[in-house]
């Protein structure tokens, strides 16, 4: 009999202020995603508190990231048997603004209102419904700054679902580059793009950045400040000069930190949501 799979989470309670931060740490643990529960969720949180599952590709990564954890988070570790829960999420996804005129809907849930921009979404098994505060923050960069880069390429690194680069060639933009060190993800971005009627403009896989040959007008990486700060001269090195660089996934107090890895880079904007900041920077 062949056993079913077992999907390792672990779960800790933190306070509301502590909480995007806590959540910062799992990432840098190695969760592939958070998610948060607290009073006002479908899924309850501890009283009082803020609970955060991470779920983890493989029990070893999450051992480890208990292990690393102070016990003050009453870290614990939970198993799902099974996949059907990959699906459970879906009753909870949908239609909603992004940014101002731009709407995300998934697949399952029709949308009769009036929208600049309307987006067919499958987020699978990568990041990027566009609900976080990070995804949001880069979509209304690009929603107010679709002038400057209109019939231009542009470069995705870690492009999750694909949600950003689709919406960059939606609002203008001619062709994407997107990568992503997740293979799952790639193939949901490129069905995303073709779901989005923009695939013959989207140039999707997993090659490293140093690896991606040419400057690109406009940069997107919306990962988190802990792997920003090291990347930044691969990826200052991609914008072309004159061009922008979007970063988030940066928690508003990593702002100085995230900006001295950048030195040359001209900050143009830094739009906050939230705990959450994006840095709009310009290459001389």
């Amino acid at each position: 009999m062949v056993s079913e799979p077992r999907f390792p989470f672990v779960h800790v309670d933190v306070s509301e202020e502590e909480s995007d931060a806590t959540s910062s740490r799992l990432f840098d643990l190695g969760a592939q995603g958070v998610e948060e529960r607290d009073a006002t969720t479908l899924a309850k949180g501890a009283p009082g508190k803020v609970t955060l599952v991470a779920s983890f590709a493989t029990r070893e990564d999450a051992d480890a990231a208990l292990a690393a954890l102070d016990a003050s988070l009453s870290p614990r570790l939970e198993e799902i048997v099974g996949d059907a829960w990959r699906d459970a999420w879906k009753e909870h996804f949908r239609p909603f603004e992004i940014a101002p005129g731009i709407v995300i809907r998934p697949p399952w849930e029709p949308y009769e209102g009036d929208a600049r921009v309307l987006l067919e979404l499958e987020p699978g098994r990568a990041f990027g419904t566009g609900l976080h505060e990070t995804t949001s923050l880069v979509a209304g960069v690009l929603a107010a700054r679709a002038d400057e880069y209109a019939g231009m390429e542009l470069l995705d690194v870690g492009t999750g679902s694909g949600i950003l680069a689709i919406l960059a060639l939606k609002l203008g933009a001619a062709k994407a580059r997107a990568t992503d060190i997740d293979a799952d993800a790639i193939e949901v971005a490129k069905e995303n793009a073709t779901r989005n009627g923009v695939a013959a403009q989207f140039d999707a896989g997993t090659p490293a950045l140093a690896a991606i040959p040419g400057t690109y007008p406009l940069v997107l990486a919306n990962i988190e400040a802990g792997v920003l700060v090291p990347m930044a001269p691969e990826l200052t090195a991609h914008v072309t000069p004159g061009g922008l660089l979007v970063l988030s996934g940066i928690l508003v107090p990593q702002k100085d930190a995230v900006l001295a890895a950048y030195p040359g880079m001209e900050l143009v904007a830094a739009p906050e949501k939230g705990e959450w900041i994006a840095l709009v920077l310009r290459r001389a």
